[in-house]
């Protein structure tokens, strides 16, 4: 196909070699090309964080950046942090602090969660929220989010 370029992504621990267009969003490379879904395009502008995904161990917005920018780059979706039988310590949270109601944000909000662990992060809720300050939840779940993830940090 013309105007392609060869990228390869490891995405969940797979590589992928894979033919994009120069203007493919990691995020639309990840849900369309790659279809793994479980990252969610919100307001594509970079203001949600329903996008988040770890770029070699970051929290990236995947709307706001290129897909062949991350060529050889360790990428991780919410499909590589946990399976239904083996949950994250995170999304295990979520679910036992009813972290979501219709779980639009989920996704970005438990990988920008992830992210926050490995973070400089005070010890309270106000630390916590400044550092989530990027995901939004339209539900407005966010005292149930900030208790997941400070249940979490507590048996850390």
């Amino acid at each position: 196909m013309e105007g392609v370029i060869p990228v390869t992504l490891r995405i969940n621990g797979i590589d992928r070699n894979l033919q994009v267009d120069p203007r493919t969003t990691l995020l639309d490379c990840i849900r369309e090309t790659v279809a793994l879904t479980g990252t969610k395009k919100g307001c594509d502008h970079g203001q949600c964080g329903a996008c988040t995904v770890h770029v070699n161990g970051r929290r990236v917005n995947s709307c706001l950046t290129l897909a062949l920018m991350h060529d050889g780059d360790e990428i991780t979706t919410i499909e590589g942090i946990g399976t239904p039988e083996n949950l994250h310590p995170m999304q295990a949270a979520f679910v036992a602090c009813d972290g979501y109601q219709c779980g639009y944000c989920t996704s970005g909000q438990i990988m920008s969660a992830v992210a926050l662990l490995k973070e400089p992060c005070g010890p309270g809720d106000a630390d916590v929220k400044e550092l989530m300050s990027g995901n939004i939840c339209r539900c407005g779940a966010y005292p149930n989010i900030v208790s997941a993830i400070q249940q979490v940090r507590q048996k850390a």
